[in-house]
């Protein structure tokens, strides 16, 4: 099974970790970190993605990664004795956590925009990402789009987040487990440099 590792910028552990990790270097993997006797999810051991867990633990590196000993496979994670990085998944960047991200805004943007029809902030923040991206606007109009969209989400906050919590709560793990696996499809397309 493939496994990853999701970690601040040049290896430093981020989600609650700390240290810093072996990076692999010149194609070869990094080396072991040291044996940890007792795991447990959340507290001890190395911390490792499996595909579907890997939407809930981004940050700025990702890589791909091997873990040996006991392990314990908790809900969103499996939890190693060592583990080690196999090399870097350099499709994820700025670029492409930026354009994930304006994807999986703009498919709840129907939920705002029911609600509030005549209101385009949040949708030309979502617009202004990937305009940035492609070099279509600079960083100082993006930060205009983004203040724009989170003035229009506090200004809909009240009425909007009780209408969307009983939403999700009405959903249900049928519609969580799809937008789920559509968001690691998703994510997966842009690492495997599909789009």
């Amino acid at each position: 099974m493939k496994y990853y590792k999701v970690l601040g910028n040049g290896g430093v552990a981020c989600n609650g970790g700390i240290g810093k990790w072996h990076l692999s270097k010149n194609g070869n993997p990094g080396k072991w970190m040291p044996k940890i006797e007792k795991i447990e999810p959340c507290e001890s051991g190395y911390h490792l993605c499996r595909r579907e867990d890997l939407i809930f633990w981004l940050n700025e590196e990702i890589y791909e990664a091997e873990g040996r000993g006991e392990f314990i496979v908790d809900e969103e994670k499996v939890v190693f004795q060592e583990a080690r990085l196999i090399k870097q998944v350099e499709t994820w960047n700025e670029r492409t956590a930026r354009l994930f991200a304006a994807d999986c805004a703009e498919r709840v943007l129907p939920i705002f925009e029911k609600e509030f029809p005549n209101d385009a902030r949040p949708r030309k923040a979502i617009q202004a990402a990937r305009d940035f991206v492609n070099g279509k606007i600079d960083r100082k109009e993006m930060g205009l789009a983004g203040a724009a969209a989170w003035a229009a989400a506090r200004d809909a906050a009240g009425d909007a987040a009780g209408d969307a919590a009983w939403a999700a709560a009405w959903a249900g793990a049928a519609a969580r487990d799809a937008e789920r696996k559509w968001q690691t499809e998703r994510l997966f397309e842009y690492l495997e440099g599909k789009t």
